[in-house]
């Protein structure tokens, strides 16, 4: 990339991920930003805030509006791919959307259309590929998903894995920290938390699920390291990284340390088990990760998840 001002596309960039990604992208300058979205126009506060950043509607099931990246923006040297349908039970309820949507085949095709080995594609996957039936998984443990979702996640791996010649694959897991410029739809889980329990009312938490939730800025910079490497040498990457954070927690747990950053009661906090709720949709017990590889390979450790709850809730204060 001598000399040539780097290209980052985030796909999905209105989303959760996307736009702590964008303004972080932004922030650091050096690289010229364009960001995908699914609906009308974009998020006019994420556009308001970050002038430097360019807009384009796009469909990833049918590719339309990818056309008009290249046009426009060029060629990526690296893309982002946080657009996915990650709420299980809509994908239990359309699988056929689950697939069009998560396995991104019109998102590849484009990529390799440019016909050279210049672009980066960062996917977003999901601790979801795992079974759940034993504590902090490796990312050569076999994937046997036990829902939609996770499937669906599978398939974008191994469709990404056959088909680009560089790609980092990050298999997430929940994804945490402060509300977005332009305010997400979907429920934030501390902020969630925080709320039900400031209300003063016993609530139920599941105590047999497990996971590393990752704050989003230790996931945004896991992405800002990728891409940097990247437009700085061009060497090739074939990479598979497991990106959580260092603690196993279930959600009573981080209910708990919600409620003790805020100095709430905690017993207000319900011990019940996954099985007490319908969910309509399998749901699986136990996908901790080992992120030994992360830590080992970029040299990025994620901060506990009481630190994660004490930042988060910090940044909710003083917006």
């Amino acid at each position: 990339m001598e000399g040539e001002r780097g290209r980052v596309l985030v796909v999905g960039g209105s989303g959760y991920l996307g736009q702590h990604l964008l303004a972080a992208l932004a922030d650091g300058g050096g690289v010229d930003v364009a960001f995908t979205h699914h609906r009308g126009t974009g998020p006019r506060a994420l556009l308001d805030a970050l002038p430097g950043v360019r807009a384009f509607r796009a469909d990833l099931r049918s590719g339309d509006g990818l056309e008009a990246v290249s046009a426009s923006f060029g060629q990526p040297h690296v893309i982002v791919n946080c657009a996915a349908i990650s709420v299980p039970r809509a994908c239990e309820t359309d699988p056929a959307a689950a697939m069009a949507t998560n396995v991104p085949s019109s998102l590849v095709d484009w990529s390799l259309s440019f016909g050279n080995d210049k672009t980066l594609l960062i996917h977003l996957s999901t601790d979801q590929v795992y079974q759940g039936v034993k504590s902090f998984y490796k990312e050569e443990d076999e994937t046997l998903p036990v829902n939609m979702y996770g499937k669906s996640k599978v398939a974008a791996e191994k469709f990404i894995t056959e088909k680009c010649s560089n790609y980092a694959i990050l298999r997430s897991s929940i994804i945490y920290g402060p509300q977005t410029i332009s305010p997400v739809e979907k429920s934030l889980p501390i902020q969630w938390m925080n709320a039900v329990l400031s209300q003063g009312q016993q609530v139920d938490f599941f105590n047999d699920e497990y996971r590393c939730p990752v704050y989003v800025k230790d996931m945004v910079d896991v992405i800002l390291s990728l891409t940097k490497s990247w437009l700085s040498d061009g060497k090739k990457v074939q990479l598979l990284l497991n990106v959580g954070g260092p603690d196993r927690v279930s959600r009573l747990q981080m209910a708990e340390s919600v409620a003790e950053v805020r100095g709430y009661s905690k017993s207000m906090i319900k011990s019940v088990p996954a099985s007490s709720v319908n969910r309509g949709v399998a749901s699986p017990s136990d996908i901790s990760m080992d992120i030994t590889k992360l830590t080992q390979t970029l040299g990025i450790q994620p901060i506990t998840f009481l630190d994660g709850v004490r930042a988060t809730l910090d940044a909710e204060a003083t917006t």
